[in-house]
């Protein structure tokens, strides 16, 4: 039987459990957050709450070919001409607000978030759990296979057609 009480992330809870951390590749990368729907228990899906610093970025720019997902600004905003925090998505800039709403279907566009203002970036983020994900990394040229906890990089100049 589950206990009820497990089923309930408290705002308490979310703010005593967050943690930074960053993407390897990208220096100006973090991120404080929350991996909520884990905590809760979901497994297939992922419910993340972000918070992205002045100054700093999200992960680093890439696309996913299996596991779409979303983000849903809270605070803040991204407006590069005003020196704010802004989205990049597939080689544009757009500014965007509390309540903005943006979504990656797969195979997805290259996304990636860059807050260059002086207040937080606050964001929920939604995605998928697949067992097989491929996400491609554009600035680097870098393919990323993952199959469970096994994860595997590519580069992608070195791919040969098949046959």
């Amino acid at each position: 039987m589950t206990n009820k009480k497990s089923l309930i992330l408290r705002a308490k809870q979310i703010a005593d459990s967050m943690q930074t951390f960053s993407h390897p590749w990208n220096a100006n990368s973090e991120i404080s957050g929350i991996y909520m729907g884990r905590t809760v228990g979901l497994k297939r899906t992922g419910v993340n709450f972000a918070v992205i610093p002045a100054g700093k970025e999200s992960f680093v720019y890439h696309s996913h070919h299996c596991e779409e997902e979303w983000i849903y600004i809270l605070s803040g905003r991204a407006m590069p001409a005003a020196g704010y925090a802004y989205a990049e998505i597939d080689g544009e800039e757009f500014e965007v607000f509390p309540g903005d709403f943006m979504a990656f279907p797969t195979p997805s566009v290259a996304h990636h978030l860059r807050n260059v203002g002086d207040e937080n970036l606050v964001y929920l983020m939604r995605g998928e759990n697949l067992d097989v994900e491929i996400a491609d990394f554009p600035h680097l040229g870098k393919r990323m296979v993952r199959r469970g906890d096994s994860v595997e990089i590519f580069d992608q100049k070195d791919a040969l057609p098949f046959g």
